[in-house]
């Protein structure tokens, strides 16, 4: 039995989960855990599937709403676990909308509008592998580096989650789109569809939560854990051996990229292109950088970026 006040243990029956919240059943798969475990626990199964029992624990609470305990987790096993979401995301469900879609409106005579509709899913879709592909190269790479001992100066995981958004909310707007505006009198495979976006959003949100509330407090850990034990980087020097310059040490790698950026007269929307970041997360970068440096004018940015060599002066383009 599931005692609702504690949430999922290992001694519980693998199926017991299952029938507690079908929704899980997506979650198991993506823990790499076969189906036809019988009445094994928890424990038990994960053993036979080589899968880290208390983190596989963790997400299904925090999936089910049960409470939940982070301090046993494995962020290799909780990373493989993510990836392999990104995996489903990319390479079925969104596919399989899409096909269902385009079976979905293709009896419209409302062309023009069903090709409108099309491009925003299919943009949106770009937008959502450039999200997770950016995660599964820059973000479990520097993860997994940390879980080699090496920290890095320019680099932690807030950088992450101070720009970290969910992927779901065009999905949200292209569902209302079809229920509010788009009039179809043959709705019974509209309706399929639309519950299988309404399916893949509530997927992707609990997909954000498994990222904000167990990925980054978990690296966070394992960031202080390593400063603790004397790990952390060598202060920065310069060729000749003396101390970094202490306004560049302020600034994260990305912090940097965006003062290059203005440097060479980009406007905030041609940054967010060129570093495939959002416009929001440009202005939030160059808020904080105004902070730091009490600069609050391009032009001194500019200057700045001369005097600390970030750019050439052959590069800068005065705005």
């Amino acid at each position: 039995m599931i005692d609702k006040q504690r949430g999922y243990r290992a001694s519980n029956k693998m199926r017991e989960l299952i029938s507690d919240n079908a929704m899980l059943l997506p979650a198991i798969s993506r823990f790499g855990i076969s189906f036809g475990f019988g009445d094994g626990s928890v424990e038990l199964v994960c053993r036979e599937n080589n899968v880290h029992a208390g983190t596989f624990l963790c997400v299904c609470n925090l999936l089910s709403g049960y409470p939940f305990s982070d301090s046993d987790i494995s962020l290799s096993s909780l990373m493989r676990y993510l990836k392999n979401a990104h995996s489903y995301f990319l390479d079925i469900e969104l596919i399989k909308i899409r096909r269902n879609l385009i079976e979905a409106i293709n009896y419209s005579d409302s062309n023009e509008v069903t090709t409108l509709l099309m491009k925003f899913y299919d943009d949106y879709v770009v937008e959502v592998k450039k999200h997770m592909e950016f995660e599964n190269e820059v973000i479990f790479k520097y993860v997994e580096r940390l879980l080699e001992g090496e920290l890095d100066s320019d680099y932690n995981i807030s950088c992450y989650s101070d720009s970290h958004v969910d992927t779901a909310e065009k999905l949200k707007e292209l569902k209302d789109l079809f229920i509010y505006h788009y009039k179809q009198k043959d709705n019974a495979r509209l309706s399929g569809v639309l519950f299988d976006i309404i399916t893949c959003e509530r997927d992707m949100l609990s997909h954000f939560d498994v990222e904000s509330r167990l990925l980054v407090p978990a690296v966070r850990r394992l960031e202080k854990q390593l400063r603790d034990n004397g790990r952390d980087l060598k202060k920065e020097k310069t060729a000749d051996g003396a101390p970094a310059d202490p306004q560049l040490a302020l600034l994260s790698e990305r912090e940097k990229d965006i003062i290059r950026c203005v440097a060479k007269g980009l406007v905030n929307k041609e940054i967010a292109d060129r570093l495939c970041i959002s416009v929001h997360t440009v202005a939030t970068h160059r808020r904080n950088i105004a902070a730091k440096l009490e600069i609050h004018t391009p032009a001194g940015l500019i200057v700045f970026a001369i005097l600390h060599r970030l750019v050439d002066l052959t590069e800068v383009t005065p705005g």
